[in-house]
């Protein structure tokens, strides 16, 4: 099954909407769990994957343990180590809100995290985030990303650069890298996010609806940040919440010196196009 429009279901309450999304450009299996908990899905984490089979039971586990009504949408990009057959199994053996779109093409962080957010729009979940799914993000930070946006916010980013947030597990290199990055996403884009590259974000669904996902510049990792600045720009507030960010344990990265390079020079394409961060963002 593909996607031939943008198409987005404005359902907020009740049983999730359990069909393909329309997703442009990409042919996708969409996978439903046998079983489910009486409890809607409340909250929807997207995790997207490529080569993920030795973490993701743990990680599934981890998650759907944090809240009967809190779900999981895998988004495989079709892994030949066979993720997306792992998560079949997890789904037989399991009563859990946990779903899988897998990827047959137009493959890529970029357009995972995309197809990603759509499908969880299609599907009628309030809250809606991402995390990867290496291990580096803890589902027990989770609880207190929500309790941010209950308080008001229009969203939170699980931060290692705010007091509290500490990094395991990384190389100087690396940590100094992250830093440096952060410091060049502010000054060109002027976001008020000390960590605007974390991956580990929730939003309130009426803010990612505002986005048109197929006008998006990036097809990289750096969609994390376009969106920030979509988000930011339409007036909304994100809370960052302290995490403990812990260094891949499996598996191997696929993020390389070229993917870095290509996501720092598009910083300056969504200057162009949305303009540097204008104030503070006024609405939750």
């Amino acid at each position: 099954m593909s996607g031939e429009a943008l198409s987005i279901s404005n359902q907020t309450s009740g049983p999730p909407t359990l069909t393909l999304a329309p997703l442009p450009g990409t042919r996708a299996i969409f996978s439903v769990p046998p079983r489910r908990p009486g409890l809607p899905a409340r909250v929807l984490m997207t995790l997207p994957t490529y080569n993920e089979s030795g973490n993701i039971d743990g990680l599934l586990s981890r998650i759907i343990s944090q809240g009967e009504d809190i779900g999981v949408l895998v988004v495989d990009d079709h892994s030949p180590d066979g993720t997306s057959d792992r998560v079949r199994a997890f789904q037989k053996e399991h009563v859990a809100h946990v779903y899988l779109l897998e990827r047959l093409d137009n493959k890529g962080r970029g357009p995972a995290g995309i197809d990603g957010y759509i499908q969880a729009l299609h599907m009628g979940v309030p809250l809606i985030g991402e995390m990867d799914a290496d291990g580096s993000h803890a589902p027990e930070d989770l609880p207190t990303l929500l309790y941010a946006i209950t308080s008001g916010m229009g969203g939170a980013i699980g931060s290692r650069l705010v007091p509290g947030g500490r990094e395991e597990g990384r190389t100087l290199a690396r940590r100094l890298l992250t830093r440096a990055a952060n410091l060049y996403i502010r000054a060109i884009l002027a976001l008020p996010y000390r960590d605007a590259t974390s991956g580990y974000r929730v939003f309130r669904r009426e803010l990612l609806e505002a986005i048109s996902w197929d006008q998006l510049e990036s097809r990289g990792p750096s969609v994390l940040q376009e969106i920030l600045l979509i988000v930011h720009q339409n007036g909304h507030r994100l809370a960052e919440c302290p995490i403990t960010f812990r260094d891949r344990v499996l598996g191997q990265s696929t993020l390389s010196r070229r993917i870095l390079l290509d996501s720092l020079r598009i910083i300056l394409t969504f200057r162009k196009k949305y303009g540097r961060a204008k104030g503070g963002g006024t609405r939750p």
